[in-house]
């Protein structure tokens, strides 16, 4: 498979991120693996790279920004980009509430947590037109 050419993980559980970085090494999903522990940290990242990621997966709930909040901020810098990032918000339970709020944020999909082998195959199928190496 082709490997995407970056992509962000933004998610304050560290041992989630651990776990998370090591499936999406060992499935060899993208050249470049960046993982931030807030929404303050990712944007700040964004503001210093000169390729935005292929793909984001964000955690709909952190501490401080949120993963809304964080969307809010970063969509003038997604409709900015010549390629735009497909995002994924990442989440263990959502809200009635929240889920509204979601239908109003551009995103290009919601996935429950944790990140299997088959949620990443299923991602790089639906939004890359890709299939993870047997």
């Amino acid at each position: 498979m082709e490997k995407l050419t970056s992509v962000l993980l933004v998610d304050d559980d560290a041992a989630g991120n651990f776990l998370n970085k090591r499936l999406l090494e060992r499935l060899h999903v993208a050249e470049q693996l960046h993982i931030a522990e807030s929404g303050v940290e990712s944007l700040a990242w964004l503001d210093q790279t000169n390729t935005p990621p292929s793909l984001l997966l964000l955690d709909v709930s952190m501490p401080g920004m949120s993963g809304m909040q964080f969307l809010e901020a970063y969509q003038p810098r997604r409709h900015a980009q010549p390629q735009p990032t497909v995002v994924i918000m990442l989440t263990t339970a959502m809200d009635s509430r929240d889920l509204l709020r979601l239908d109003e944020l551009e995103i290009d999909g919601l996935m429950s947590k944790p990140l299997t082998e088959e949620k990443v195959n299923y991602l790089l199928q639906l939004h890359f037109h890709r299939q993870l190496s047997a």
